[in-house]
């Protein structure tokens, strides 16, 4: 078996947790007879296979060496959370989850059990800006595979029993995620930061999961699944020759039916603040979450952004992790920071806290987002959280399928191929000029919304320094 070996950029991203850790805690002395960090090495740039077969659909196909066996993921754009109707939220979850639950030519148990015998297996998922379905199978049934993975997408039945049985399961699973009070904080913050933009409507309802029916799926499938609003993803031992020529096989024949569905409008780019305290009679600890617009995935100040956000809040090591969680032992875990999608984005920032420092905590995420966005970023913290943004990115995508998966979601919000290998490259150009504008201008305390989740009794008195909360249910 051929053994993991590691790039001194990846081990540089593994040290570089240590000494931020230390430096906010100043609890870990590290021994000063470290050797220095080697030079970094070039990184490889993929190589990616494209070609649009004459129905619209678009192929890339990354060959890969190592273990026999072959990824797919099938993409397809604007079928997800953003093409949900006002009145359906969340519609797509329940029809990816569903697709492969049954198709004209076999019920789920065939569908598993052809899977499995090919050493593989196939699933799906939704997120704001589409649909993806994953496959993957030993290299001798990578034919086959594709072919079910076609069959899939492209004939789903939604027999009528297992979308009753999906149904009950959706409200059950809804029933228990609403009791919990991150879900009550992330529903109501998505509502503060988009209104009624569709990326506010990523969790379903009651009432949404009860008015599916099987007729209903069918339509949105057909309205959602067409092959000029496609991308199939093959990597693995495969050649690109042979990729494209099954993947021809597989799918030349599918058709687009009737209008393509609307784009997604732009999503707003701000918001005016809000402050909301949901009530939790009895709780022990608060909930609080903060969060404003953000910026599309294809923005150019993207990287940047993510830089700010892997030192402000993403990772144990983030300032604000470090503050509230091993400085003032606030809280079990704390972050902060960007999320973007193809037509607009989020800022988001939060943390579970003990009933008595819920209004000290809310300071402390003040504190630091004013921080970040007033005072250069140190060089050594500069340079560190480069390191960790490049290591765990090359690490996550040393996995086969994690690289198709990454490609899919790319493309699903707008940035080419070759944005796999240029993502580290920009990250390691970005100043820190760059993050206090960042800071500035996306953390600025007063832009954000509050959102607490929590016992009024216990926290009201505190959230009065932030301002009006409007106390609800």
């Amino acid at each position: 078996m051929k053994q993991l070996k590691l790039t001194p950029l990846m081990l540089a991203a593994v040290l570089a947790v240590a000494p931020l850790a230390a430096s906010a805690a100043e609890a870990v002395k590290m021994p000063a007879d470290l050797p220095k960090y080697g030079q970094d090495k070039p990184i490889p740039v993929p190589h990616i296979s494209k070609k649009t077969l004459a129905n619209g659909l678009e192929v890339w196909v990354l060959p890969r060496q190592g273990l026999p066996r072959v990824d797919f993921v099938l993409a397809l754009r604007g079928a997800g959370y953003g093409a949900d109707a006002a009145d359906a939220p969340g519609r797509a979850k329940l029809l990816a989850g569903l697709l492969n639950e049954g198709t004209a030519k076999r019920d789920s148990r065939a569908i598993a059990e052809a899977a499995q015998g090919m050493g593989g297996g196939v699933g799906a998922g939704a997120s704001n800006d589409g649909i993806t379905l994953n496959a993957y199978a030993l290299k001798s049934h990578a034919s086959d595979m594709l072919r079910l993975l076609a069959e899939v997408a492209r004939q789903p039945s939604f027999p009528e029993g297992e979308v009753a049985l999906a149904k009950a399961n959706a409200l059950q699973a809804l029933k228990v995620a609403s009791a919990q009070p991150g879900f009550r904080a992330e529903k109501a913050l998505s509502q503060a930061i988009y209104g009624e933009h569709p990326y506010g409507r990523s969790q379903e309802t009651a009432e949404s999961i009860n008015a599916a029916t099987a007729e209903a799926l069918r339509a949105e499938h057909a309205r959602r699944f067409r092959p000029d609003r496609a991308l199939l993803v093959i990597t693995g031992q495969i050649s690109a020759a042979e990729a494209l020529k099954q993947a021809q096989a597989a799918f030349g024949d599918w058709q687009a039916q009737g209008p393509a569905p609307a784009e997604i409008a732009a999503a707003p780019t701000s918001a005016a603040p809000q402050r909301l305290l949901l009530e939790r009679p009895g709780s022990v600890q608060s909930t609080v979450r903060l969060g404003r617009p953000g910026i599309a995935a294809t923005s150019a100040e993207q990287v940047p952004l993510r830089l700010t956000s892997t030192i402000l809040g993403s990772g144990f090591s983030s300032r604000v992790n470090q503050n509230l969680r091993e400085e003032k032992g606030y809280t079990y875990g704390a972050s902060a920071g960007g999320r973007s999608f193809r037509v607009g984005g989020a800022i988001t920032g939060g943390a579970d806290v003990r009933n008595e420092v819920t209004g000290a905590a809310l300071q402390e995420f003040i504190k630091e987002y004013r921080r970040i966005g007033s005072d250069l970023v140190p060089a050594d913290e500069m340079e560190m959280s480069k390191r960790y943004v490049a290591g765990t990115y090359l690490l996550t995508t040393q996995l086969q399928g994690a690289v198709a998966q990454t490609l899919a979601n790319n493309w699903l919000v707008g940035r080419p191929a070759e944005y796999l290998g240029e993502y580290v490259p920009l990250i390691q150009k970005v100043t820190a000029e760059q993050v206090r504008e960042i800071g500035k201008k996306y953390f600025s305390p007063e832009t954000q919304s509050l959102i607490v989740v929590g016992d009024p009794s216990a926290v009201a008195e505190q959230l009065k320094a932030f301002g009006e909360f409007k106390v609800s249910r």
